[in-house]
């Protein structure tokens, strides 16, 4: 039978020689009514994203003041999460210089415009094979899709020239109608299927994959111009960082200086691509990534919230 371990000759050392990964300096600061969002960044903790977070705001604050891009990659759940008025507002305010979308994005946002909802509840349509089958969504999106092959244009800007040309009562609240105003690109990536409007009988395969691809090219002339600049992806699991990944290795290819540059990822939980596509691999010759886990319907207003109260100062 095998006896406890005898502990008493075990070699210790004094609390006070030891280094330690947390000091009181860096704990937080007690909380008062009526902080500015300034002084509550300055009461987070010095630990993880507390210290990473106003980091963050402040490389974006100093990209803005150099007059360098702040670009976004976001899926779609950030529109439906009622967001468009904060990155509307960031791109009146010049914070925001571009927004990449993935094909769903351009449905919400498309049906915010038009009736001021959007998201059905699959669960109660699947079983009758109704899922998707909005007729206002197919037609003017196909419609636009198919007018912006015509036009030898991409289909973020073809979507947002439909939309403020159909004169819908809610553009104000579109992100594609009101970049389309302001003049600020937004490319739409595409997998075929994977959208609602690629079951319509106005879908069109030829149309939607010159748009997109021509998209990705305006995209790819974004990335190379993002050296002392910020990319940011909010809710893409997938699809932007693959994007992020090919645009980026392209304009390396071609000769583009894009080394010293600021990533993070912001979403509900850590996925192997936005970490791995977005956070390290672009910034391991220079600059710096960061991942932040949490709610887009909190996380985005408060950075928001920060790089403005930053820009202010």
């Amino acid at each position: 039978m095998i006896g406890p371990l005898d502990f008493s000759e075990l070699k210790t050392y004094s609390l006070h020689d030891r280094h330690s990964k947390v000091t009181v300096e860096d704990f937080a600061k007690p909380l008062s009514s009526g902080m500015s969002v300034r002084q509550l960044l300055e009461s987070l903790p010095g630990q993880l994203a507390g210290r990473d977070f106003p980091e963050l705001v402040q490389r974006i604050v100093s990209s803005c003041r150099a007059g360098k891009p702040v670009m976004l990659g976001m899926g779609a759940h950030v529109i439906k999460v009622g967001l468009n008025p904060v990155l509307i507002d960031l791109m009146r305010k010049k914070v925001i210089s571009s927004i990449a979308l993935n094909g769903a994005g351009i449905i919400h946002d498309a049906e915010i415009a038009m009736v001021g909802r959007t998201s059905e509840e699959v669960a109660d349509v699947l079983g009758a094979g109704a899922f998707g089958a909005a007729r206002e969504t197919g037609e003017v999106l196909n419609g636009a899709i198919k007018r912006g092959a015509q036009k030898n244009i991409g289909l973020g800007r073809s979507v947002g020239e439909v939309l403020l040309e159909q004169d819908f009562p809610f553009n104000d609240q579109s992100i594609l109608a009101q970049a389309c105003k302001l003049d600020i690109p937004v490319t739409v990536h595409v997998a075929v299927g994977t959208d609602i409007i690629h079951i319509h009988p106005g879908a069109d395969g030829a149309a939607t994959g010159q748009t997109t691809h021509y998209d990705f090219r305006v995209f790819c002339s974004l990335v190379s111009q993002l050296e002392g600049g910020v990319y940011l992806n909010v809710g893409s699991a997938v699809l932007l960082p693959e994007i992020f990944l090919k645009a980026l290795t392209v304009v390396r290819n071609l000769g583009h200086e894009v080394r010293d540059l600021t990533t993070a990822n912001f979403d509900f939980i850590r996925q192997y691509r936005p970490t791995t596509n977005v956070v390290h691999r672009p910034t391991l010759e220079g600059g710096r990534g960061f991942n932040f886990t949490g709610h887009h319907e909190l996380m985005i207003p408060l950075l928001a919230a920060a790089v403005l109260d930053g820009l202010a100062e």
